[in-house]
């Protein structure tokens, strides 16, 4: 027997949204559902193509339920006219799952500006939170560490960004499990002095806020080395930081392919090391941590790279259930009206 619905934690995917689709955020809707008893997936799309693609598989079905939407938001359309004028788009349909109550999470591989607004617009933002920040999980030399913000709000003001290290303590303490999580600022020196004119203004209200653990100011390639649990910048540097990250880290691994190909001797000893490279390397995949949530908004939204694999889809909704239970949002609600 299947869970009752009241247990489930309810996920709305924009089956429509991203590279891959629908083919790929199918499979990984239907991996989800395959590997936990504790999810029910709400697909949202065209419902002839939603099923040509679930004909092909075996999965509980009470698990997953169809939700039509006939129009597709394309990612090269402007976010708020596309939110505006689509309101049968699988992705605007799949936001408001969210704000109604039916779900209790969004997925989308689709566009990143509208999944942006859409949250902000349609969810809503938690009372007392000024901008909700995009943050992923980035692997690092011990673990991980969460960068805060890495998309949503570009020209951030000092206030912004004690919001986002509060939240990000939050969330790497109850979800990643880190006592205590690390922060530090993004800055091109450890100097309390350095930096541009918002890291400077920043700086002093990080290291008088009582409730985090600020250690004070990252260099990018400390980032890498595990040296702080939260990352905090603007959404510019983030980004920067992000995508450099994922292009250095597939670069190097074509290289270390390429060198061990070159000769017989080189082709024997990478047939000797593979086993223990490849496990080496999965841990630098940021797939496997999913996608972006924003964090700060009345139900939970995630963000997932637009060329997701069914594996990242299948993990961006398996951490919805972690993020439910340990009830997140309250945890933020709570610090950021209570404190300012």
């Amino acid at each position: 027997m299947g869970k009752s619905m009241g247990e489930y934690v309810k996920v709305a995917v924009d089956a429509m949204g991203g590279d891959n689709a629908p083919a790929e955020i199918i499979k990984g809707a239907v991996e989800a559902v395959q590997e936990s008893s504790r999810v029910k997936v709400y697909l949202v799309g065209k419902e002839d193509v939603m099923k040509n693609e679930l004909a092909g598989y075996t999965y509980p079905e009470e698990q997953i339920t169809l939700v039509p939407a006939n129009e597709v938001i394309e990612t090269a359309e402007p976010p708020v006219m596309a939110i505006r004028k689509k309101k049968d788009s699988s992705l605007v349909k799949a936001l408001y799952l969210v704000k109604d109550g039916t779900c209790d999470a969004y997925v989308s591989a689709g566009s990143s500006g509208a999944t942006l607004v859409g949250g902000q617009v349609i969810v809503g933002r938690i009372k007392g939170v000024e901008r909700p920040p995009l943050a992923p999980l980035i692997p690092t030399e011990n673990g991980c560490a969460l960068l805060v913000d890495c998309g949503a709000n570009v020209d951030a003001r000092p206030s912004h960004l004690v919001q986002f290290a509060k939240m990000g303590s939050i969330y790497m303490e109850n979800i990643v499990g880190i006592r205590n999580p690390r922060v530090a600022i993004v800055n091109i020196g450890a100097e309390e002095e350095k930096g541009n004119a918002l890291v400077k203004e920043t700086f002093p209200l990080l290291k008088n806020c009582p409730d985090i653990n600020f250690i004070g100011s990252i260099e990018a390639r400390d980032i890498p080395a595990g040296m702080a649990d939260v990352i905090v910048c603007e959404a510019f540097v983030g980004n920067v930081i992000l995508k450099l990250y994922e292009g250095v880290g597939g670069t190097l691994i074509k290289k270390i392919k390429t060198g061990i190909m070159t000769s017989l001797r080189g082709r024997i000893g990478g047939f000797l090391v593979k086993p223990a490279l490849k496990e080496t390397l999965k841990d630098f995949e940021l797939e496997q941590y999913g996608g972006a949530p924003m964090l700060g908004l009345n139900g939970l939204v995630v963000k997932t790279h637009g060329s997701s694999k069914s594996v990242e889809i299948k993990n961006s909704i398996l951490q919805c259930i972690m993020f439910k239970e340990q009830k997140i949002n309250d945890k933020i609600r709570e610090k950021i009206t209570v404190q300012d």
